[in-house]
């Protein structure tokens, strides 16, 4: 994984070792995971994938207490009902992560099905394995986000993934480009000529370094 040096990631590496250590289904997609699989820009988009039961919400709520932490069960709950995300926050550090519910949006299952283990490795940290989405689906998500917003950083994202990607990335992780080509066009046929004008280009790209 891509070194980082920004030091805002404390809460968000302090929920990984909860979740781990509690053993609860997750994985990271977004920005953040974006940063596994090459892209450079400093990103605080901390976004989490988690497969959360009734049994799971207390504990996580105990292991962020109050006055420190708002990690409140309510909410939790609240977010698996009516389908939607919920905080956790360091009122000290001033951070706030979002998770988000399996349930709250069915297009976050196959990232979810499909995770890996990867490595965090952060300066001055020890490094250890997380849950995350595979490329494949972190530009799908990438996709889908700017295809509701029209953002052109998600672009720029899948850009430099894809030529990290074909300058040589993980040489111990496929890529499947079928994959992302067909689940892109059930997304819209613009997205899907996104994805092919940028896969094009990026590997352009490549070939010239």
């Amino acid at each position: 994984m891509p070194k980082m040096s920004n030091p805002g990631f404390n809460l968000f590496l302090e929920i990984l070792h909860k979740l781990e250590e509690l053993d609860i289904p997750y994985a990271i997609i977004g920005g953040f995971a974006a940063t596994i699989y090459g892209i450079t820009r400093t990103t605080f988009d901390i976004d989490i994938v988690v497969n959360l039961e009734e049994p799971h919400i207390q504990v996580l709520s105990a292991a962020f207490p109050l006055p420190r932490y708002y990690a409140d069960p309510y909410q939790m709950r609240n977010a698996m009902e009516i389908g939607s995300s919920f905080n956790i926050i360091d009122t000290t550090l001033g951070e706030k992560a979002d998770l988000f519910p399996l349930t709250m949006d069915l297009r976050y299952r196959p990232a979810f099905e499909n995770r890996i283990r990867r490595t965090v490795d952060l300066p001055g940290q020890v490094s250890f394995p997380v849950w995350a989405a595979r490329p494949e689906d972190v530009i799908l998500g990438k996709l889908m986000a700017w295809a509701e917003g029209r953002s052109q950083r998600h672009p720029s994202d899948i850009y430099e993934i894809m030529v990290f990607h074909y300058l040589g990335g993980d040489p111990d992780l496929s890529f499947d480009a079928h994959y992302v080509s067909q689940r892109a066009n059930e997304i819209s046929h613009e997205a899907a000529d996104l994805w092919q004008l940028i896969n094009e280009t990026a590997k352009e790209e490549a070939a010239r370094q």
